[in-house]
């Protein structure tokens, strides 16, 4: 694995997991499964892959401190910090920047820090994997898709096209598709020849930054501001200069979309994005009526729900198929199947000026 380098990126607000997620913790910071959080847990999977001075973490100023006590074996250097999120093509550019600016020859994996992955040999296998093909095809940009296993309307989709001479699964991407309706999604899955969007890339920072050049020059003219600021004491300065005039996009939209020459990998290592409470709930594991308790309610013919209080005394009678977390401050109470509009609590109570909830 030499040249090889790892990039998290850490600066999502989480909005989907309110009252738990606030912006002084975001969801990557929450403890969702067993003892770690989400950003410990991946972290701690690369560390497994990688020393920790070739893993790096992509997060904004304000997540400074919760980053630092969450991962405080990680190298300070090693932290690069955005203004502001910008979606991930911003995010993507500045890191494959510095490392590239670090190591010319620098091939890094790109993975968010708040997806669960189950098998983590596997993963480090495909990983691994991943990386030989970028050796073998330093041109092409190579992403990892993950095996369907129902017609999910929550996640990206990639179409295969032919397979890779030499490889079992390693396919030509023919194309990419935005979240589908359930319409679509069945028709998806029905074919065969999808897959999940994992948001997990990996590629030389050089092949990268030429895409970035050709597909999306404003960005690019930005990171070449950044590039020449490199060990100058004003860095943090034109780095904020910059992100203020550059667009907001994702790196699927800018280029993967558009790109010549992309590869997908299948990875079959037990991944979720972990994308809702319901999401949670699915994964949890559940007692005889299908519940997932954390914490002490006091409850009475309740089923298939999924239930997480603090101090306060929370009782539940009578109920099914409900989402129910109660924090210091907010209670959430939905339906499991509605969890992805906890979104619209958050836009309501920032119309509303309610900040103190956010």
């Amino acid at each position: 694995m030499e040249n090889t380098y790892a990039v998290i990126m850490a600066g999502g607000a989480g909005t989907r997991f309110w009252p738990k997620s606030r912006k002084a913790l975001p969801k990557q910071y929450l403890n969702l499964f067993g003892k770690e959080t989400m950003i410990q847990m991946v972290a701690k999977r690369l560390h497994n892959l990688l020393p920790k001075e070739r893993i790096y973490v992509v997060s904004t100023k304000e997540q400074e401190p919760l980053l630092r006590s969450q991962l405080d074996w990680l190298p300070p250097l090693n932290i690069i910090y955005e203004p502001f999120g910008k979606n991930t093509a911003p995010c993507i550019g500045l890191s494959a920047i510095f490392l590239n600016h670090r190591d010319p020859d620098a091939v890094m994996i790109v993975l968010p820090a708040d997806h669960l992955i189950r098998n983590t040999e596997r993963f480090l296998e495909i990983l691994s994997e991943g990386v030989s093909l970028v050796r073998e095809f330093p041109n092409a940009l190579t992403t990892i898709g993950i095996q369907p296993t129902y017609p999910a309307t929550g996640y990206g989709y990639i179409q295969k096209g032919d397979k890779v001479d030499g490889h079992d699964e390693v396919y030509q991407v023919r194309a990419f598709a935005e979240k589908p309706t359930l319409d679509v999604a069945e028709k998806f899955f029905a074919s065969g020849e999808f897959f999940w969007n994992s948001g997990i890339f990996i590629w030389q920072t050089k092949t990268i930054l030429t895409y970035l050049e050709s597909l999306m020059p404003d960005l690019y003219q930005g990171l070449c501001q950044i590039k020449a600021a490199m060990d100058k004491d004003n860095l943090p300065q034109v780095i904020e200069t910059v992100y203020k005039q550059i667009r907001s996009d994702s790196i699927d939209y800018g280029v993967m979309e558009k790109a010549s020459n992309v590869l997908v990998l299948k990875g079959d290592f037990g991944w979720s994005d972990v994308g809702s409470w319901e999401e949670v709930y699915n994964i949890s594991e559940k007692d005889a009526d299908g519940n997932v308790v954390k914490g002490k309610p006091i409850y009475k013919d309740v089923t298939n729900s999924y239930i997480e209080v603090g101090d306060r005394v929370v009782a539940v009678i009578g109920v099914d198929d409900l989402i129910i977390v109660d924090t210091e401050d907010a209670l959430l109470i939905c339906k499991k199947d509605k969890s992805q509009e906890v979104k619209w609590v958050v836009e309501k109570l920032k119309h509303q000026r309610l900040k103190k909830y956010l």
